[in-house]
C-alpha cells in the first residue's frame, strides 16, 4: 500500500491515454455484467424450479393444445398430490413493447403449486370471488402504478374475446416474493377466459402438477403419458426444470454465446491494456533504472508495474460492476420477455475475480521486462 501514491502519480502522467484505456475496461465490464444478467434471466426459472413440480404438454409442442378433460386423468395418477392446468395469453398494456407473462389459469391452485407467491389472503379472497379478478405480480404492478382495484384493459394478441379485441380485469390482488421470484406475472381466471374467448374452448397449454416423491418422478410421468399414448393428444410429461430448459433452448445455447462474447471482448481488452502498460515502460525505462539505482528491488518493480495494470483494471472493472448493480437494482433493464433481471453475488465476485486476472496477464510481460532491465542498458539506451 506504501506505493500506491507512486502508481497514481504514474497512470497521471498520460493522463487522457489512461482515461481511454480506463473507459475501454469499463465498457468491457459493463457488457459483462449485462451479458451475466441476461444469462441468469434465461437461467433463473431452471435454477428455482421446484423438485417437486412436473409439467405436462403436448408431445410435439408446448403451444400445441391439449384437452381440459386430461386433469381427472392426470390427478388420479398415484403419486400426483396437485394438479392444475394453464394457457398462455399473451396480450398488451397500451401497446405492444408492454408485455408480460398474462396465464389464464385455476388461480387457488396454482398459488398452492408456486407457494414462493405470497398473496394477502383478504386479496387473494377478493380475486376468487371475482371472475374477472387477477392477481399480479408487485414489479409488474410497479411498472404501471397498478393498485388493487383498478379495471385494466388488455388487447389481445392470440386469443380474441367474444366481443371486440379487449379484455378487461379487475386488479384484486398483488402478490410478493424473494428477490429472485418472479413478480411480473398475471393471473386471471380460467373461467372468465373460457367463457370469453371466441375460439378452443376445453383446451389448455399445459398441466402443472406437485409429487409426493420426486425420486418416483420418472415412473409419474411415464405413467401419465402411457395414459394418453395413441390418443389424438399425446403428452410429454418431465420435471419443472427440464420443461423450463428446453423452452429456453429454443433460443439457442444463450451460455456458450455469452462465454464465446465474453472470450473475445477480454481477449481485446487484454491486448489494449498490454499495449498500455508495454508503452507506459518503454517511456519510463529511465526512471526505472534510477528507481534501481536508489536501491529498489526487482520484486518491487515488477510490483509496481503490475500494481498499475491491476489498480487500473479493478477500478475500472468495479465502477462498471456497481453502476449496473445500481441500475438493475431499480429495475433499470427490466422487460417483457426476460422479467427476472438480477446481477447475482456470484456474478460479482467473478466480475472482480476477472478483473484482478485482467490486470495481472496484461501487466505481466511489461513488469517481467521491467524487472530484468539493466541499470546500465537503460542508462545507454537514453
Amino acid at each position: 500500500m506504501k506505493y500506491l501514491y507512486l502508481v497514481w502519480r504514474n497512470l497521471l502522467r498520460r493522463k487522457v491515454r489512461t482515461l481511454f484505456t480506463l473507459g475501454c475496461i469499463l465498457v468491457s465490464f459493463v457488457l459483462y455484467a449485462f451479458l451475466m444478467i441476461v444469462r441468469a434471466a434465461f437461467t433463473m426459472g431452471i435454477d428455482f424450479a421446484g423438485a417437486d413440480r412436473m409439467w405436462t404438454i403436448h408431445k410435439v409442442s408446448i403451444i400445441q393444445m391439449l384437452p381440459e378433460s386430461y386433469l381427472k386423468d392426470i390427478l388420479a395418477t398415484p403419486g400426483v398430490r396437485l394438479a392444475t392446468y394453464g394457457t398462455w395469453f399473451g396480450g398488451s398494456y397500451q401497446n405492444k413493447p408492454n408485455q408480460f407473462a398474462v396465464f389464464a389459469t385455476d388461480i387457488e391452485t396454482y398459488l398452492k403449486l408456486y407457494h414462493e407467491f405470497k398473496v394477502d389472503p383478504a386479496q387473494l379472497k377478493s380475486a376468487l370471488e371475482d371472475v374477472q379478478g387477477v392477481v399480479v405480480g408487485k414489479d409488474t404492478a410497479a411498472r404501471y402504478g397498478w393498485k388493487v382495484g383498478d379495471r385494466i384493459p388488455i388487447l389481445a394478441d392470440i386469443w380474441q374475446p367474444v366481443e371486440g379485441q379487449t379484455w378487461y380485469f379487475n386488479i384484486r390482488a398483488i402478490y410478493d416474493g424473494e428477490k429472485t421470484v418472479d413478480k411480473t406475472q398475471f393471473l386471471f381466471n380460467r373461467k372468465y377466459f373460457e367463457e370469453n374467448r371466441r375460439f378452443g374452448k376445453g383446451t389448455v397449454n399445459f398441466y402443472m402438477l406437485k409429487i409426493e416423491d420426486p425420486a418416483q418422478g420418472a415412473a409419474i410421468a411415464k405413467a401419465i403419458d402411457t395414459g394418453f399414448a395413441n390418443s389424438q393428444y399425446e403428452t410429454k410429461t418431465a420435471p419443472e426444470k427440464a420443461v423450463i430448459a428446453d423452452f429456453a433452448k429454443q433460443t439457442g445455447d444463450i451460455g456458450a454465446m455469452i462465454t464465446a462474447i465474453l472470450v473475445v471482448v477480454f481477449f481485446t481488452i487484454l491486448i489494449v491494456v498490454a499495449n498500455t502498460m508495454a508503452q507506459s515502460v518503454r517511456e519510463r525505462t529511465s526512471e526505472l533504472a534510477v528507481l534501481k539505482t536508489l536501491g529498489f528491488q526487482d520484486g518491487t518493480i515488477l510490483m509496481l508495474v503490475l500494481g498499475e495494470s491491476v489498480f487500473l483494471s479493478v477500478l475500472a472493472g468495479g465502477i462498471a460492476l456497481g453502476l449496473m448493480a445500481i441500475f438493475v437494482g431499480r429495475g433499470t433493464f427490466n422487460t417483457a420477455m426476460l422479467p427476472v433481471f438480477v446481477l447475482s453475488p456470484q456474478a460479482l465476485i467473478l466480475g472482480g475475480v476477472l478483473a484482478v486476472m485482467l490486470g495481472l496477464v496484461s501487466g505481466a510481460l511489461p513488469a517481467i521486462g521491467a524487472m530484468r532491465l539493466k541499470i546500465t542498458d537503460a542508462l545507454r539506451r537514453n
